[in-house]
């Protein structure tokens, strides 16, 4: 059985929702991020406690399939996008198509009725919440960062990451509050 959860967006997610399952002893045969499948059936009333407890910690267990695939989509990008290693010529379109076995325009459709954005929309700001998070580490210059992340150019990202948090990015690392989102939250 396949349990389909929102908000899951990191290694850590996987271990507190593991947990979870473990506390209510629901045999997992594998966790990844917004999806649990189980060894077997579960009760009603396990799947009622598992659905309590995951929204105790900000997880919700999602029925809709049409939500379901939302979640999956965010989940590659966010995943996609942790991995810094998309190429300047990375299409959106042809990675999730091919990943998910759908047609793009469907796919996209289907998140935008859900989220009121975009997948392209949603995509940008996941790399923008990315390229926040690699400057405020200063591991990586800016054009090591725009070559990670796919862009075209260091002038590409800066007009990008200006037009979305209204700072360029030398601006953004000044600042005392730098005003990041959690990614489920983007």
């Amino acid at each position: 059985m396949k349990i389909y959860i929102k908000n899951m967006v990191c290694e850590r997610c996987i271990t507190a929702v593991s947990g979870i399952f473990n506390e209510i002893n629901i045999n997992v045969k594998n966790i990844t991020l917004g999806e649990a499948e189980t060894a077997s059936e579960v009760s009603d009333e396990k799947l009622l406690l598992l659905e309590k407890r995951l929204e105790d910690i900000g997880f919700e267990r999602i029925k809709d399939s049409s939500r379901q695939l939302v979640e999956k989509i965010k989940n590659l990008i966010i995943k996609k996008i942790s991995e810094l290693d998309i190429d300047e010529d990375f299409l959106l379109s042809e990675f999730l198509s091919s990943t998910l076995n759908k047609d793009y325009s469907s796919v996209s459709r289907t998140f935008s009725q859900n989220e009121n954005i975009t997948l392209e929309q949603f995509f940008i700001l996941q790399k923008i919440e990315k390229v926040k998070e690699l400057l405020l580490y200063n591991e990586f210059t800016l054009t090591e960062i725009a070559g990670k992340l796919g862009y075209k150019s260091v002038q590409h990202l800066s007009s990008q990451f200006r037009s979305s948090t209204g700072f360029t990015p030398s601006e953004f690392k000044k600042l005392k509050v730098h005003n990041r989102k959690p990614l489920d939250q983007v």
